[in-house]
């Protein structure tokens, strides 16, 4: 059990069995399936704000109440905090177009801003705390060393852009407290970027994307979702939140690692005009990256489980892909 869970249940316990509740926007997705079992097990109930209340149902673990975006106000009443991870994925197997790229934006800007609403209409009755994430696109892209802290200004790319619309639409809600968290690589097994990388290197045929030199700032889904709980929980979590591992990796590291975990090869580069062919302008998603550090998490205490990238592959593929 992690501190936050530990915190959260022992407030439980102290407030005679009621349990505070959280509601969590995503719920069903890659991040928001752990995030709803760490919470439940920190001893918070879970309402899930979603479009589809049947599927999220047979999504989720019991006990896990599922409402439509139309009722979202109502659901979000009695609730100690909002956590939003509502948002389509950055990166698709196909180029992106004119239309891809605004619904990309779209959907973080929309779904953040129906949060918002819902929270305004509340009023006095609001919850005090909204947890929403961002991406650590936000900073644009670099090679170099030195790396990014979250008082680091906004790059200048399509990314950034749509990372600093998200963050306003986050802000809009007014809440007591406003965490935003900005999200790097996430790993582990059943989806997110392993999901897309295992096929390959299980083939035998697994190596670096492009030129292996970009850097490649992860994190493991369960320090991610730890580090969403502590957020909630404690009231020193405040403004930006860069959710990366304390050591990130260049490129090749990160795939030499991968190899290592899974005991196959990890020597055949993908050139950087393939992965350009395929997605076009969706390519700078891997094939450029950038060095990003979790200054903040880590002078608030938070203690990250997998600090190095071989120590997370492994306990990844112990558990199986």
């Amino acid at each position: 059990m992690t501190r936050a869970m530990g915190h959260a249940a022992a407030a439980a316990a102290a407030g005679g069995g009621q349990r505070e509740k959280v509601a969590v926007t995503g719920a069903t997705g890659f991040v928001g399936v752990r995030l709803v079992e760490m919470l439940q097990a920190a001893g918070y109930d879970v309402v899930a704000l979603t479009r589809d209340p049947l599927r999220a149902r047979s999504r989720l673990p019991d006990g896990v109440d599922a409402v439509a975006s139309a009722d979202w106000a109502r659901a979000m009443r009695g609730c100690c905090a909002v956590i939003n991870l509502a948002g389509e994925p950055v990166l698709v197997a196909k180029r992106w177009s004119e239309p891809i790229k605004r619904e990309i934006k779209a959907s973080r800007v929309r779904a953040t801003r129906r949060v918002a609403e819902a929270i305004q209409a509340l009023g006095d009755e609001a919850p005090p705390v909204l947890v929403s994430a961002s991406a650590i696109g936000y900073y644009g892209t670099s090679n170099a060393e030195s790396g990014f802290d979250e008082a680091a200004p906004s790059g200048g790319d399509y990314l950034a852009e749509v990372c600093r619309e998200w963050e306003a639409e986050a802000q809009q809600a007014g809440a007591q407290r406003t965490v935003v968290v900005r999200v790097g690589v996430v790993l582990d097994s059943g989806g997110g970027a392993l999901a897309k990388m295992m096929p390959v290197f299980q083939l035998g045929a697994g190596g670096p994307l492009g030129s292996g030199s970009q850097w490649f700032s992860w994190i493991h889904r369960d320090d991610l979702c730890a580090l969403l709980v502590e957020s909630v929980r404690n009231g020193a979590y405040s403004g930006v939140i860069n959710a990366t591992a304390p050591r990130p990796v260049r490129m090749g590291e990160f795939c030499a690692a991968l190899g290592r975990a899974t005991g196959r090869p990890s020597w055949l580069p993908v050139p950087s005009f393939a992965i350009e062919a395929l997605l076009g302008e969706g390519a700078t998603v891997v094939l450029e990256g950038q060095r990003v550090l979790p200054a903040a998490a880590e002078s608030k205490g938070f203690k990250f489980r997998y600090t190095d990238i071989d120590g997370a592959l492994e306990a990844i593929v112990r558990r199986g892909i």
